[in-house]
């Protein structure tokens, strides 16, 4: 076991107990000098996925602590914006996939202003204000276990699918999962997303429905259930998470009717003790090598699908704009939301 991993085994280990409380981290750790001020990394990704990366930007810069914290979603939205109403942020630096929520916190005056030229030179579509960047290229995919479905019923589409849960044998009946879009703010993007995107997704509603699809929370749990055959197929899962994982029993799917592509979003809160530090990590993250790192870790598309029989005019990404406030508004998101609980029988 590598350094790195007896240091993720233990302190995830000690943070047991916080892991049942929605509000504080699921876990942390300590990347660079032990002894020290640190500036302080709050994210969902997984740290045993982000963590080299982590390393080798404290290596590559000695002076610089990294303390970080993985929260959920919806926890993660929640603490940034209470700090951000008292004018103390104790995080430097904010990652997340939900980048709705992201876009939200900016837009209520919570971020800090930096432009270098690594920031300035990302896509118009994954940058905002020069407050809020998207650092990660990340496929939504369907999963599969290779060993419940044969090779004629894996889904390459929504409408392949679609079929499926219409069967009238059963074969995938409660066997089909997905996230729950009220524990997870990335699932509930995904799942707006695609009520914008797609002309399936009204017929999606109703299949779920007829196939008793389950409705779960995290891409861990989820990738999990469908390998040890819990369930057969998973709908809207992280790639990147799918492919940390390089297990035999999870095959994957970019969907060829269209693969919505997310990009983390990072943001320096404007009241950071230590921007400076949460800068160069920006620049890092941004930089040949920071990107190769997150390449590494499977955060990073490489140019081209995957799954070699979709097309690379299938991505569709997901723009970080103040488009993505629409799935905040509270009206939308109480429909949206009463339109699932009754796709699941909630």
């Amino acid at each position: 076991m590598t350094r790195f991993a007896i240091l993720v085994s233990a302190l995830i280990a000690a943070a047991l107990p916080a892991m049942a409380q929605q509000d504080g981290p699921e876990a942390r750790a300590r990347f660079g000098p032990a002894d020290g001020p640190a500036m302080v990394l709050r994210s969902t990704t997984d740290i045993t996925v982000l963590g080299p990366t982590l390393e080798d930007f404290t290596a590559r810069n000695p002076g610089i602590a990294v303390d970080y914290e993985q929260w959920g979603s919806n926890a993660l939205y929640d603490i940034s914006q209470r700090e951000c109403e008292a004018g103390q942020s104790r995080a430097d630096a904010v990652l997340s996939s939900a980048v709705h929520q992201m876009v939200d916190l900016v837009n209520r005056g919570c971020a800090g202003s930096y432009r270098s030229t690594a920031s300035a030179g990302l896509p118009a579509a994954r940058r905002w204000r020069d407050q809020l960047w998207g650092v990660t290229q990340e496929p939504a995919v369907i999963i599969y276990n290779t060993h419940l479905v044969p090779p004629q019923d894996v889904p390459h589409t929504r409408f392949a699918l679609l079929d499926l849960m219409r069967r009238a044998e059963g074969r995938y009946q409660g066997k089909i999962a997905t996230y729950e879009i009220e524990a997870s703010g990335l699932g509930y993007l995904f799942a707006f997303e695609d009520s914008l995107e797609a002309s399936t997704f009204g017929a999606l509603m109703e299949g779920f429905s007829r196939a008793d699809a389950v409705a779960t929370c995290c891409s861990a749990e989820i990738i999990k259930g469908v390998s040890q055959g819990e369930y057969a197929i998973a709908y809207n899962v992280l790639g990147s998470y799918v492919n940390a994982r390089r297990d035999p029993n999870v095959g994957v799917v970019w969907p060829q009717d269209y693969t919505l592509m997310l990009s983390r979003g990072y943001m320096i809160p404007k009241s950071a003790g230590q921007a400076s530090a949460a800068q160069r990590l920006l620049d890092f993250l941004l930089s040949p090598r920071g990107q190769e790192d997150l390449r590494t870790a499977g955060l990073l598309l490489n140019g081209e699908p995957e799954d070699s029989a979709t097309p690379a005019s299938a991505l569709h990404t997901i723009a970080i704009s103040p488009v993505l406030l629409v799935a905040l508004d509270r009206q939308k998101r109480a429909q949206f939301i009463a339109r699932w609980r009754a796709a699941f029988g909630r």
